[in-house]
This record gives structure tokens, C-alpha cells and sequence, in this order.
């Protein structure tokens, strides 16, 4: 075929109107650039569309750089700055000849700096700008991941004493070569589990090995096996940066650490340091304050719920109670609120164990059972302090429990949690601890509960074909299967080959009307409970959770992981 512009070809296809061609080149002639770009930057293709077709008019093959694996000593040969230059990565080496990615096939100086630079046959192939930089990023800083610094460690026979601190500056590791091994793998390990978003990091000795877990997503995933020999010195540059014992490795400890990343911002890890058969098992929980410091409108509940809540934390008195099991949430829906509530005028006191995160203008306690510091001992104080709000970390015994409902029903709002599986469940368990039916009726005005299921990867998502019993096996009504349209996600770089990249919140809120009150006095069964809730308006899990497969966010095994039918 003849070759045509790129502009041109994408009209001949289809792809873009006439009208929009000269849009996109009016946008070159006023701001520069590649023709492309701006098709791309205008929203009329997608890059990789585009790639395709700019593959096609040069008649060179296209690559997908997300699922394409390339050697990293093969990018040892063309310098990062070369790459930038001409947007573009070497992707493969055979018989004297090397690969190039290219994202402008008609640029006439790659041939000749790369023959220059490596004596080398040049082949190209075609790769959308974008996944041409992010391959960049992700290979060029290759030296900055775990697996690259083990071998160091291996020369690495004992610990690095260091000064204490509670804040570290991470900086380019890069330039920092003569930094002992230990030091650069736990700061490259800290950094690491904020890029790739791990909400805990697991680092566990074993008789014959020693492993690095993250938790991603709510799923473990193996890291690295840095060498036995380094788990002691490791663990005591954990330690040490902790402010802990290093001496003591016979019982618990428990820690915290800062970390500021070069780009200025701070992450705080809660460290538990376990001691077991082959050595101290060290477990971080990865604080980011930015992922606390959303709005309760983020948090993707129902628009009639999110009212409901909103009305209740507005309340001057009584209890709002936030249920679920650990790992679901909760603290991100409890700050959220009282972040929505912290005003100049208000007088909040939490008691928390552990304090996750700290809250300008809120009064936060940590809990120290130890020394008699628990949940009922600081809520005595709080009564003494003039609160308006108060959080507890959760009502577990019968002593936190009176002291909480004499708290909210003499004057101030009570916020607090529960371990139980949904929220007519959590009036059973307060009846448990001895709270009588009628003072539950006159003080919770509001049960949420939650969970957790896996958002599907927008990088890989597509439309599957789901049979229509299994949707009404789920509890979707007859009426409504035609609507959904399920997606899942096939895998790619970008969720690790998941198909789930980030989670979401499925709420179930149950409002106390009057009927629920009558039900709860008149001594309802939890099943009872919940089918007059239900009635009267409240969304269960599983029908909350099937309103986002409906919609495209999450999968049925997500559903199904996480609900039970009604």
C-alpha cells in the first residue's frame, strides 16, 4: 500500500472524522508536537490505537509493551537519556541484531546513534508513546528494585549499626551505590511497598529461607528471597530504625517508623516484631495518610445511604456503629466521617489501639492495657474532658459497652466498631453484652456495615459472557438480568496479572425505624431482624455488591468471596 499520513490513514479507517483531522492539526500548529499526540490528547484514539496504525503505514510489526518482558541487560547497552530523546526502548538482542520499540518509526536518527552506539543490526517495531516511557520507568529504574539489590546482599555477612531515627530521607538509591547493602534493601523494600500500593509488608525467616511478602489488594504475594544468612541484620535495621530493643529478640515488640520518599512525601509503617522457631518474624502496616484522607462521598456508598450516615454523624447525640471484619475498612470509613465532622466548634476524643493516623484538631489516645489504659478506662476520661464526639476503637467487653451507651445518651455522639459479619448481627452482639433491647432502641441511631471486594483493572477489563442462572443463583431479580453487563479483568502488567488493581467498599445500612425498634424490643431473631430492615429500605452486602458488577467494577468471584445470599 501506498503510505499515507497517519492522520489521513486514521480517516481512511474510520477512527476520526475529517472535521477532527484538522482540529488535531490546528492543536499541532498551536502548541507543536507530534500530529498523533495531539489525535490522542484530543480523546478522539487512544495511543495504542494509534500505534497500530502508525505500525501499519510503516509496515513494521506492533508490540505491547505491558505484555512484553525484556532482559535488562539488554537495556544496559542504550543510555536512559537516548531512550528519552527518541521515545524509545531496546526490547530485544539476537544474532547481532537489536530490537528497538519505537513510538516514530519516520525519525531517521535512531538507525544512526544506535548503529553508533552498538555496532549493531537495528530492527524496529512500534509502540504506543505512553507504554514507551512506562517501560522506561519501569526497567531503567530496574536498579532500584528488590530482586536487583539481593546479590549485594549476598556479599553482605553482617548488620549496618546505624544512628536512631524516627524519619528517614529515602533518596535516588541510585546515586548512592556505596550504601551498605542492608541499608539500601530495607529503604528500596519501604519504597517499593508504596509504589505498588501493599497494605502490609511480611518479612518471615524460615529453616532453610528467608522471604519478603506484600499484601496487595487484600492478597499476599512473594516478593523476593533475600539470602538466610541476612535475616538477622535486616531485622535489626528494622529495629533500630523502629526505636526498639535490638538486644531483645525473645519477646514481642511493637513500633513505628517514618519514611519521607524523594518526592517530599511521609508514610508511616506500624511495625509488629514476632518472635518465632527460626527467627523474628517482622510484619510493617503501610499507613498512607492520603489513602485516610478521602470523603465519605468517595467511599462509594449507595446515595441514600451516604445521606443517612451524613444525617447521623450530624446528630448531637447518640451512637453511630461501623461493623465488619478486620481488614474491611473500617478505619478508612471512621476517619472519613470524622474528618467530615471536625469542626472548630467541636471537641472530639478517640480511643484508639492502635492510633493509624493522626488527625489535626482531634484528641487521639492510644490504648496501653498494660498499664490499665484500655477502651472503658479512657472513655471515664473522655466525660471528663467536655467532649461533643466520641470515637472508641470498639466495644469488645461489657464494661466499654455501658460506659459507651451512658456516653451517648447523656448529651454526646458515640462513633464506634464491632467485629460482626452484618449490621443486624451487631444488635445481637450488643444484646449479648448485656445492652437491654430499649437502651439500644433509644441510642443507635445508625449500623453500617462493610467489606471489601477487588475493583476490576481498567487496563484489562473487558465484557464476559455469564450464563443467566448463575446471576439468578446470586440473588440478581429476573427482571434486571438483562442490565448487567458482567466485566472481568484478564490480567496484564498493571495488576499483576490479577485482573484486580485497588479495592472497594459494599455497604450495608441499617437505619433503627420504628418498625426495626419494635422488632429489636420485642426480642426478633437476627434472620427476624433482617428481613423487616429489609423491608423497610435497607441494601444488603450481596445486593449492594451486585450493583457494582452491574455496573463494571467488580467481579461475581469478588461477590461471592465476600457476601453471603440473602
Amino acid at each position: 500500500m501506498g503510505k499515507r499520513g497517519i492522520g489521513e490513514l486514521l480517516v481512511k479507517e474510520k477512527l476520526i472524522s475529517a472535521d477532527q483531522l484538522e482540529k488535531a492539526k490546528k492543536e499541532v500548529s498551536l502548541t507543536g508536537g507530534k500530529l498523533s499526540a495531539a489525535i490522542s490528547r484530543l480523546g478522539y484514539v487512544s495511543d495504542g490505537k494509534i500505534a497500530e496504525y502508525v505500525a501499519q503505514q510503516h509496515s513494521l510489526p506492533h508490540v505491547d509493551l505491558e505484555q512484553f518482558d525484556i532482559d535488562v541487560s539488554i537495556t544496559k547497552q542504550v543510555p536512559k537519556d537516548l531512550c528519552l530523546k527518541h521515545t524509545m526502548i531496546p526490547v530485544n538482542q539476537s544474532l547481532g541484531t537489536l530490537v528497538v520499540a519505537v513510538a516514530d518509526p519516520s525519525n531517521i536518527y535512531i538507525r544512526d546513534d544506535l548503529r553508533f552506539l552498538t555496532s549493531s543490526k537495528i530492527e524496529m517495531v512500534v509502540a504506543s508513546e505512553n507504554a514507551i516511557l512506562s517501560a522506561i520507568t519501569r526497567y531503567y529504574d530496574a536498579s532500584m528494585n528488590l530482586g536487583s539489590v539481593v546479590s549485594d546482599l549476598e556479599s553482605s555477612a553482617e548488620a549496618t549499626q546505624a544512628t536512631e531515627f524516627d524519619r528517614v530521607e529515602l533518596v535516588d538509591e541510585s546515586a548512592k551505590s556505596e550504601d551498605a547493602p542492608i541499608i539500601k534493601f530495607v529503604n528500596l523494600m519501604l519504597t517499593e511497598s508504596v509504589k505498588q500500593r501493599a497494605s502490609d509488608i511480611h518479612i518471615e525467616p524460615y529453616e532453610k529461607r528467608f522471604r519478603v511478602r506484600f499484601r496487595i489488594d487484600g492478597v499476599l504475594h512473594e516478593k523476593v528471597q533475600p539470602p538466610g544468612g541476612t535475616a538477622a541484620a535486616i531485622t535489626s535495621r528494622i529495629k533500630i530504625m523502629s526505636k526498639l530493643d535490638i538486644s531483645e529478640r525473645r519477646r514481642p515488640q511493637d513500633g513505628r517508623l517514618k519514611i519521607k520518599t524523594k518526592s517530599g512525601k511521609e508514610i508511616e509503617f506500624r511495625v509488629s516484631v514476632l518472635p518465632t522457631l527460626f527467627g523474628e518474624k517482622i510484619v510493617m502496616r503501610v499507613l498512607d495518610k492520603s489513602k485516610l484522607n478521602v470523603g465519605l462521598g468517595d467511599l462509594g456508598f449507595e446515595e441514600d445511604d451516604l445521606q443517612s450516615l451524613r444525617d447521623a454523624i450530624h446528630l448531637p447525640t447518640g451512637m453511630v456503629l461501623i461493623t465488619g471484619p478486620t481488614g474491611s475498612g473500617k478505619s478508612t470509613t471512621i476517619y472519613s466521617a470524622l474528618n467530615e465532622i471536625n469542626t472548630p466548634d467541636k471537641n472530639i476524643c478517640t480511643a484508639e489501639d492502635p492510633v493509624e493516623m493522626n488527625l489535626e484538631g482531634v484528641n487521639q489516645v492510644q490504648m496501653h492495657s498494660d498499664i490499665g489504659l484500655t477502651f472503658a478506662a479512657a472513655l471515664r476520661s473522655f466525660l471528663r474532658q467536655d467532649p461533643d464526639i466520641v470515637f472508641v476503637g470498639e466495644i469488645r467487653d461489657q464494661e466499654t459497652a455501658e460506659i459507651a451507651f451512658k456516653a451517648a445518651s447523656t448529651g454526646h455522639l458515640v462513633v464506634s466498631t464491632l467485629h460482626t459479619n452484618d449490621a443486624p448481627a451487631t444488635v445481637v452482639r450488643l444484646m449479648d453484652m448485656g445492652v437491654p433491647p430499649f437502651i439500644v432502641n433509644s441510642t443507635v441511631h445508625l449500623i453500617v456495615a462493610q467489606r471489601l471486594v477487588g475493583r476490576i483493572c481498567g487496563s484489562c477489563k473487558s465484557q464476559v459472557d455469564v450464563p443467566k442462572q448463575v446471576l439468578l443463583d446470586l440473588g440478581v431479580p429476573e427482571a434486571e438480568v438483562s442490565e448487567y453487563r458482567v466485566m472481568n479483568g484478564s490480567g496484564c502488567r498493571q495488576c499483576n496479572n490479577t485482573g484486580i488493581r485497588g479495592r472497594i467498599a459494599i455497604h450495608e445500612v441499617m437505619k433503627l425505624t420504628p418498625k426495626v425498634k419494635d422488632a429489636i424490643f420485642n426480642g426478633a431473631t437476627q434472620r427476624e431482624l433482617r428481613k423487616i430492615a429489609v423491608e423497610e429500605g435497607m441494601s444488603s452486602l450481596r445486593r449492594n455488591a451486585l450493583r457494582k458488577v452491574k455496573v463494571g467494577l467488580t467481579t461475581i468471584e469478588e461477590v461471592l468471596g465476600a457476601t453471603i445470599k440473602d
